[in-house]
């Protein structure tokens, strides 16, 4: 299925366990004609590489707020604005929960903050954490602050529980992306 042509996600990767299906998510946008440009968070290095997600975006992979090279023109405003769409797969209670409280002590979150581009999230968490009241109240207000979601699915966590909280797959996402691509005249 070709995609707008030219176009590029800033993918921000959370730390969750589902952080492997972003590297299928590259793919997926990619197959559908969109280059994904991707921050990982510290936690994210945990569950997926830098490099593997470098090999499959064919492009540097950020992760510093920090950097002297990169915040001397100041990277994180450039990044986020770049994109024609920031995804967040996976988005963790703690990315929600800065998004919505406008919380930046890292690049992700302070990306999220600068960007004037459409926000798609892809939840993945705990169940229990997903019905927490504290993450349905940042939920709801990053949807009156107009921020889009897909997923979460129902079904089995890594952790042997049941119940929305999976990440979507990565075709659901990408098509969600698609669909905000080409609706958003990006």
């Amino acid at each position: 299925m070709p995609g707008p042509a030219n176009k590029r996600v800033l993918l921000i990767v959370g730390g969750g366990v589902a952080a492997y299906k972003a590297l299928e998510l590259i793919r997926e946008l990619s197959r559908r004609g969109v280059a994904a440009r991707c921050i990982v968070t510290a936690a994210g290095k945990h569950f997926v590489t830098p490099m593997s997600l470098a090999a499959l975006s064919r492009d540097r992979v950020y992760d510093d707020l920090f950097s002297a090279v990169d915040e001397a023109g100041m990277g994180h405003i450039e990044l986020s604005r770049s994109a024609d769409l920031v995804v967040v797969a996976p988005a963790t209670a703690d990315l929600i929960g800065k998004c919505a409280n406008g919380l930046a002590d890292d690049l992700a979150s302070t990306a999220l903050l600068a960007t004037d581009k459409p926000v798609l999230m892809a939840p993945a968490m705990n169940v229990r954490m997903w019905r927490h009241p504290a993450v349905r109240r940042n939920v709801a207000a990053l949807l009156t602050d107009g921020v889009h979601f897909t997923g979460p699915e129902e079904g089995e966590m890594a952790c042997g529980e049941f119940g929305p909280g999976r990440m979507a797959e990565p075709a659901a996402i990408a098509d969600a992306a698609m669909t905000l691509l080409k609706g958003a005249g990006a």
